[in-house]
């Protein structure tokens, strides 16, 4: 029986990184092509700017922002858990491909800041 206990041990192994990969986010993350992405930022300028800068008063600056984030922002609004008439509207046309290929190209824009220096 000696035998045995190995092979329980590596079906438990084998089990519990089947439940590890089921219980990772379904969705792309970290998969987009920012190229892709850019292209498809077209659709976003008009508020978001194709640099990710805010256009309007009312839209946020998504650029530099974590892939994750906007991923997770982008789905919730095409699901229609975030509610935003206008982007419930962009994102309802989106693939998840189109989800990560944004979220690649926004995240992907580096941002610095500028402190004043203290009076």
């Amino acid at each position: 029986m000696a035998g045995c206990g190995g092979r329980t041990i590596a079906a438990a192994a084998l089990l519990l990184a089947a439940a590890a990969a089921a219980a990772l986010p379904s969705s792309p993350a970290f998969a987009g092509d920012a190229a892709a992405g850019r292209k498809q930022a077209t659709k976003c300028q008009t508020c978001h700017g194709i640099d990710g800068l805010s256009k309007i008063p009312e839209a946020p600056n998504i650029a530099g922002q974590p892939e994750m984030y906007l991923t997770a922002q982008l789905e919730a609004y095409r699901a229609g858990k975030r509610v935003n008439e206008l982007m419930n509207t962009m994102a309802k046309e989106l693939s998840d491909k189109d989800i990560a290929d944004l979220a690649a190209w926004y995240s992907s824009i580096e941002i610095t800041a500028n402190v004043p220096e203290a009076q």
